[in-house]
């Protein structure tokens, strides 16, 4: 049975790629994003609209058997006024109203590390709010920290998943990828497996989005010092930065100016992998940053998803932000042999 699925704050359709792979009829999405709207319309389907959620009339959004989608969070609490002042509290609850109105059969919920450990301004852990609030609105509720890497993403990506179902425990898929490839899972996907067959950076007519990264001297400088694996502590001393000689004094931070491994796979992608002192973004074996290409094949955006939008930092913000589309196949294809059984 094909199941029909509305999407909320979409971006330029990581997860939505995903559950449309696994064969969900994506009736309707939502993000106040032009860019990645419009290249969530050139990619997934045409159906998005784009908009402020807190606005749009809820009788516009159609109904569907799934919800899926992840507000930001950092501020919902249970306590007060629930049309709080902040805008991200307001969004919280106007995916409570929407999830509510709806009525589907199940909803999927991703979210970032960090709401495990927040708290609201009572002091109160925003996920049990959020656990507690899904449960009053008539849904049996799991959570689970799902590495990404654990199911065929070439990438340490940690990520809060939350599903609900009427009325049946929604069980998480088994794990197929570990470290070493031991108690019969496949080895984790690395760097050089996903981005190794690439041509060099800026010599195809062929692959898109795949030129030169713009870098300056200094961070050339940078990126030739740092082994693979390395970081910071590689840069020499001579270099007359701040920031370096406090991450060499007080430590943390270790994927700061870091070099990929070519056999691992890599570190989280965030928006800003355009800059080597944001995570761990220098090439594995080319003394530069990583490409937009790149980026999207360690996020597993297919080779012919195309942008409509030309401002660079609009793109890594679309790719950054996106759910890895192979996850999303993963948990979509779990979801809908449950609610099919």
């Amino acid at each position: 049975m094909t199941n029909t699925t509305i999407s909320l704050f979409s971006g330029g359709g990581g997860l939505d790629l995903g559950f449309k792979k696994a064969g969900y009829n994506i009736l309707w999405a939502i993000d106040n994003n032009k860019d990645a709207a419009n290249s969530y319309s050139k990619n997934v389907g045409n159906h998005i609209v784009c908009g402020d959620i807190t606005a749009i009339n809820l009788n516009e959004i159609p109904q569907a058997d799934v919800v899926i989608g992840g507000p930001p969070c950092q501020s919902f609490s249970l306590a007060g006024n629930r049309h709080c002042d902040d805008a991200r509290g307001q969004l919280v609850w106007r995916y409570m109203e929407i999830i509510k109105h709806v009525a589907p059969k199940a909803f999927l919920f991703e979210n970032v590390v960090g709401l495990m450990s927040a708290k609201d301004k009572e002091g109160n852990k925003i996920l049990d709010n959020l656990l507690k609030s899904f449960a009053e609105l008539g849904y049996n509720v799991q959570w689970k920290l799902v590495n990404a890497a654990d199911y065929g993403v070439p990438q340490v990506r940690k990520r809060v998943i939350i599903v609900g179902m009427k009325g049946k425990d929604f069980v998480f898929p088994e794990t197929t990828h570990n470290a070493d490839g031991t108690d019969g899972k496949q080895k984790y996907v690395s760097v050089e497996q996903a981005i190794g067959d690439l041509p060099l950076a800026g010599e195809s007519e062929v692959i898109t989005e795949h030129g030169f990264p713009t870098m300056s001297k200094l961070d050339q400088y940078i990126c030739h010092h740092v082994k693979p694996g390395g970081n910071y502590m590689d840069i020499p001393d001579e270099v007359d930065s701040v920031r370096i000689k406090r991450l060499k004094r007080d430590g943390g931070h270790t994927t700061c100016y870091g070099r990929m491994l070519p056999e691992k796979p890599s570190y989280t992608i965030n928006t800003y992998f355009n800059r080597p002192n944001v995570g761990c973004n220098i090439h594995y074996k080319y003394d530069r940053l990583i490409t937009l290409r790149e980026a999207m094949r360690l996020q597993t955006f297919p080779d012919d998803y195309e942008f409509v939008c030309k401002s660079k930092q609009d793109k890594n913000l679309i790719v950054g932000n996106a759910v890895p589309p192979q996850l999303a196949f993963v948990l979509a294809t779990q979801l809908n042999e449950q609610l099919n059984a």
